[in-house]
């Protein structure tokens, strides 16, 4: 799967989706993250992309042209299935479902805003759908992205060892994770519980079943 991000700041999505599970994923050829500088497509001798909104207001926001240019170039290079998606409070929330829906997807096309935000022009015909990770504003939607890209990119095939690992863990499973526990057996005069340590493990696996309803309850009681 190839996540390609359109964005002003192509140094931050490398920085962070070059390293840990996503650096080594891409290193196996199981997913693809490209950064695709924006600027590089402005006809201004200063690479700028930006302008002052018609009607006034504070802030500068980005222009249709070097967005759709940008766009159609990386989009007329991939095959595949492609969705763009444009980083927005505006979007509906990224979930656990949404990202499982994205995996379907041969290429993903983040679009991030900056300033003010983008020409509502460009986003009328070239987005597919908005997506938001919270109910907050932030100052671009880099971090948003590499969100959404975690988030899809572990679904993967190959880039976690194993689908249990996603399978059983909080949200993923309908309820919170159940508490985990390694060594030392005590710490701070908190022992393990002794049930993890007897080797039942159909005792186990019920224990950690009433451990996650629990939990669910207490902190989340909306997902039961």
């Amino acid at each position: 799967m190839k996540f390609t991000v359109l964005t002003l700041f192509p140094d931050l999505i490398r920085c962070i989706c070059d390293e840990s599970i996503l650096g080594r994923a891409q290193k196996a050829g199981f997913i693809s993250v490209e950064a695709v500088d924006i600027r590089a497509y402005s006809k201004d001798k200063h690479h700028r992309v930006d302008d002052t909104p018609y009607g006034g207001g504070k802030g500068m926001l980005i222009a249709a042209p070097p967005v759709y240019d940008c766009w159609h170039d990386v989009k007329g290079h991939l095959t595949g299935s492609v969705r763009t998606i444009y980083l927005s409070p505006q979007g509906r929330l990224l979930t656990q479902k949404k990202a499982a829906q994205l995996k379907a997807y041969d290429n993903l096309l983040l679009l991030c805003g900056h300033y003010e935000g983008i020409d509502a022009r460009v986003l009328e015909e070239i987005v597919d759908e908005e997506i938001s990770v919270g109910d907050y504003v932030l100052t671009g939607g880099e971090l948003p992205a590499c969100l959404l890209i975690d988030a899809v990119a572990r679904l993967c095939p190959g880039v976690l060892a194993d689908p249990s690992c996603y399978e059983n863990e909080s949200i993923a499973s309908g309820l919170l994770e159940y508490p985990q526990y390694t060594r030392p057996v005590e710490f701070h005069g908190k022992r393990v519980p002794e049930v993890l340590l007897n080797g039942d493990h159909a005792q186990i696996e019920r224990w950690r079943h009433q451990e996650a309803l629990s939990l669910t309850r207490k902190k989340r009681p909306d997902l039961i």
